[in-house]
């Protein structure tokens, strides 16, 4: 199967995949060919989209569209090769309510055309509406004349023309490979080596002539070969390509294929650098999965960033109140906003102009946009402090030239700290009217980005603000700025900085199951001024574990062992017979809790410590069955995990070593699990032993075994053979409930390194790669461009984790495993926030009273059963594949040891 860049003289749309943002009428009406079915959006939702996918690259000349009377005044064309990066090919104004037809001349080449309506025609009181869509390309060739063509089958690349031509590609969403072609008389040739069928790779070419670069536009295709194509390599020397000169494509598609190689160290060369045998695998997320579209992107004109916001009670510098990181009372209704920053001046323009949604009609004398940090007087003075323009109830708009602060025209660098102050019309249903925004640093030219405070500013204010260093972005663009208010106890609660501009609200819907009692749906932060919510009433049970997510995993946090004889209701115990199956009276885990006439299975709960050596272990005790096999789990925190699920398959793949064939003891095994949607056989990563797959599975599961909830994943509940009273099948919790708690988990945001310039924390963690820690904790893992949420897409992260299975010795070992892990096998865990877990876990007493006097009261729990209390009791818990890291550890210096220390702290 070839598949060239080639000339199509029909319409290229008609049956090709359709997307839209919103669908009243489906986006396969508008390309079906028939004038006489349509699409149409959401009402009066702007901006709104639709996007077809041409199946390959074409050159465009036109596109042609057939609006039915609800249309826009304003909307784009953009084109894409990879359905994340987009080029705006057309800007249209001026359109005039009522049936009509555009016919807009484009160019380029691209694979994605999207229509994004932005705003709508006068009396236009609906959405955006398209008949038929038409998109028409001709030869693709370059301007000089060079015809590109990828054969699928064979794998093998080719451009005609230049003095010299690169290939950059990747594989599987991997770091980008940079190779300089052969050439073959007029032609330049290469064959991507090492591929497996299925493989997606993205490739691209920068065609050199007269010392000139000129590089198309990225090229995706799926390898359909029956084997890796190695012919090429003996003629293909590795060259990189990266100052090649000129780019002939776009620059949101050249920035798309760079961007994923990063800075990942050691992890680069094993997710791209060959491609893993996934065996029966079935990977989450491939090129066909519909994704959520791009945080920032450029256009010939602007840098744009489309994110999103919440209330917040004060400012994020003010310590002496300690009140901006906690959510306010009603925070799911009307207090989130979409905020759409367009800097020109990134592209020689000379304005940023700032659009504001918002969910709710804002005061009209406060409408506030504080811009450019000033710290004068308080730590939340700004000098370009005026109120919004307001375009209507909803929208809202601030536009400088001018920076305030430098006293001279906005440039390229400057750092523009805002935070809009959304002080809500006083009509508003509930709650309190005021309240503040986040605070967020942008640099100009350069996007959103973490900071913290030092320093003083150009007028003498205090904490000024400062971009943290990218080494320390944990999350990669999810990361949140340091902490500055003081409240020790919520790092675990914020949302991801890159949130996307319609995320924030099903963000706090999701928070708001997460709060919930699913016995009487009492939300457990201000329970007196929240009421309780509806569709999770009486759902627990008849068997459960504890009442709400949140009983368990406070404030997001990891759980800590109840004192000797107490219940343990933050934990999970499988359990199983002596053969390994469910539990005749239990099932697969032990459910203390009963209700609607249900018997409990009884309780469990630690009977004593055994200490030797100063590590201690727990001793269970069981007051009704005691299972022939159990294993315990103590509830771990909750950042990040969205990031994990965003890895590819292959990346994970790639480190495991079942065998140990290169004799470093280090076996790292993957658990594979059955999807219990679709039957297909999947990479576990999450949970102790790897045993879900997503997300979505793992918080599915906890419903299911925790609180007796079912849902469409899990409708059966956990029951054992002999016992007749665990309740009916059937989903329970509506779907939609379970879409935004996976929503609110993934795109929780995670806490930056701190510290990471200090000598001790720089040593220790050279220390830490040195004895070992890392060829289990890696450090720095690339995300898939193929996952549905932009924000996690395209990342470069730190979580000190491989996903993968490892025998950690009979210390730690328990005597049931799950999947193919066994009890003695454990998944690595990240270690991102593991200096910050203990004040989460324990958090904040106020001994003497007043603002600004809460105080951490820690509470160290490691490990998956919290036996140890400190970091250095769990790293000397290691053992199995840990062993050599932990002799390491014990051997050396005094001063080593603590810079180690300091250095775990640190994350």
């Amino acid at each position: 199967m070839s598949v060239p860049v080639q000339a199509q003289s029909t319409n290229l749309a008609t049956g090709a995949p359709v997307t839209a943002s919103t669908a009243d009428l489906p986006a396969s009406n508008a390309v079906d060919g028939n004038t006489g079915t349509r699409w149409a959006s959401a009402a009066q939702t702007d901006p709104s989209w639709i996007a077809v996918d041409l199946g390959q690259p074409y050159d465009l000349d036109q596109v042609e569209i057939f609006w039915e009377a609800a249309n826009p005044d304003t909307y784009e064309i953009w084109g894409s090769n990879n359905g994340t990066d987009w080029t705006t090919l057309s800007t249209q104004t001026g359109g005039v309510f009522g049936h009509r037809t555009d016919t807009i001349a484009v160019d380029g080449i691209y694979q994605q055309v999207r229509i994004q309506g932005i705003s709508r025609s006068a009396g236009n009181q609906w959405g955006y509406s398209i008949w038929e869509l038409g998109v028409y390309g001709s030869p693709a060739n370059c301007d000089s004349g060079c015809l590109v063509e990828l054969d699928a089958t064979t794998a093998q690349a080719r451009m005609s023309g230049g003095d010299i031509v690169d290939v950059h590609y990747s594989v599987n969403g991997g770091g980008q490979l940079n190779v300089r072609m052969t050439q073959d008389g007029g032609n330049w040739t290469h064959n991507i080596p090492n591929l497996s069928p299925g493989d997606v790779v993205t490739v691209h070419f920068t065609k050199i002539t007269a010392g000139v670069g000129e590089t198309t536009d990225p090229i995706q295709f799926t390898f359909t070969g029956q084997g890796g194509s190695s012919s090429s390599s003996s003629s293909s020397s590795s060259s990189s390509s990266s100052s090649s000169g000129g780019s002939g494509g776009s620059g949101g598609g050249s920035s798309s294929s760079s961007s994923s190689g990063g800075s990942s160290g050691s992890s680069s060369s094993s997710s791209s650098g060959g491609n893993p045998d996934l065996g029966n695998i079935v990977p989450l997320y491939n090129s066909g999965t519909a994704l959520e579209p791009a945080i920032t992107f450029e256009t010939p004109t602007a840098l744009v960033t489309r994110f999103s916001d919440r209330a917040r009670d004060r400012h994020a510098k003010e310590d002496h109140f300690q009140a901006y990181d906690h959510y306010l009372s009603f925070y799911w209704e009307d207090r989130t906003a979409s905020i759409e920053i367009i800097d020109e001046v990134a592209k020689g323009g000379d304005t940023v102009r700032m659009n504001v949604r918002t969910q709710f009609k804002l005061s009209d004398t406060e409408a506030e946009n504080r811009w450019f940090y000033r710290g004068v007087g308080t730590v939340a003075e700004y000098c370009d402090n005026g109120t919004m323009t307001v375009v209507d109830n909803y929208h809202y708009y601030k536009e400088r030239s001018f920076n305030c602060r430098e006293n001279r025209a906005i440039q390229i660098g400057d750092k523009l700290e805002f935070e809009i102050s959304q002080f809500l019309d006083a009509s508003v249903p509930n709650g309190r009217a005021n309240y503040y925004g986040t605070t967020f640093l942008y640099i100009v030219g350069e996007g959103l980005v973490p900071w913290d405070v030092g320093g003083t500013t150009p007028f003498g204010g205090i904490k000024d603000s400062y971009k943290i260093a990218e080494k320390a972005w944990l999350g990669g663009d999810t990361t949140i700025h340091a902490s500055t208010s003081g409240e020790t106890d919520n790092h675990f609660l914020q949302m991801a900085t890159n949130i996307g501009y319609d995320n924030a609200q099903p963000f706090m819907l999701g928070r708001r199951v997460l709060h919930s009692s699913a016995i009487d749906g009492v939300h457990d932060e201000k329970p007196l001024e929240n009421p309780a919510f509806a569709p999770m009433v009486n759902l627990a049970g008849p068997h459960y574990i504890n009442t709400s997510c949140g009983s368990c995993h406070e404030r997001n946090g990891r759980a800590a062992p109840a004192p000797v004889g107490e219940p343990l209701d933050k934990w999970t115990f499988k359990v199983a017979d002596a053969n390994g199956n469910p539990d005749p009276f239990l099932g697969s885990a032990l459910q203390p809790k009963a209700r609607s006439g249900a018997a409990s299975e009884g309780s469990v709960s630690i009977a004593y410590w055994t200490e030797q050596n100063g590590l201690r272990s727990p001793n269970y005790a069981f007051t009704g069955v005691t299972p022939a096999r159990f294993s315990a789990r103590i509830a771990p925190n909750l950042v990040g995990i969205g990031l994990l699920e965003a890895i590819a398959e292959s990346s994970i793949v790639a480190r495991a070593d079942a065998g140990d064939s290169n004799g470093d003891g280090i076996s790292g095994r993957v658990n594979r699990v059955v999807d219990p949607e679709t039957g297909e056989t999947r990479l576990g990563r999450f949970g102790w032993k790897a045993g879900a797959a997503s997300v979505r599975h793992q918080l599915a599961r906890a419903f299911n075994t925790d609180m007796g909830v079912m849902t469409s994943v899990f409708p059966n509940p956990d029951c054992g053979s002999s016992q007749n009273d665990c309740g009916s099948s059937g989903a329970e919790l509506a779907d939609n409930h379970l879409q935004d708690l996976t929503k609110y988990i993934s795109l929780l945001g995670v806490r930056p390194q701190r510290n990471y310039d200090n000598p001790a924390v720089v040593s220790g963690e050279q220390v830490f790669a040195n004895i070992g820690c890392a060829d289990c904790h890696t450090p720095t893992l690339q995300t898939s461009a193929f996952h549905p949420l932009a924000e996690l897409r395209n990342q470069t992260i730190h979580p000190y984790t491989d996903l993968l299975l490892h025998d950690m010795g009979v210390g730690l070992a328990d005597n049931l495993g799950e999947g193919e892990a066994s009890g003695a096998e454990w998944r690595t865990p990240p270690l991102w926030g593991l200096g910050l877990s203990a004040c989460v876990t324990g958090g904040v007493e106020n001994p003497i009273g007043g603002q600004g006097n809460e105080v951490c009261t820690p509470v160290h729990s490691y490990l998956h059963d919290g036996r140890a209390r400190t970091i250095e009791e769990a790293i000397l818990w290691h053992g199995g594949e840990g062993q050599a890291a932990k002799n390491a550890y014990q051997s050396l210096s005094a001063t080593n040891k603590q810079n180690l220390l300091q250095f775990l702290n640190s994350l």
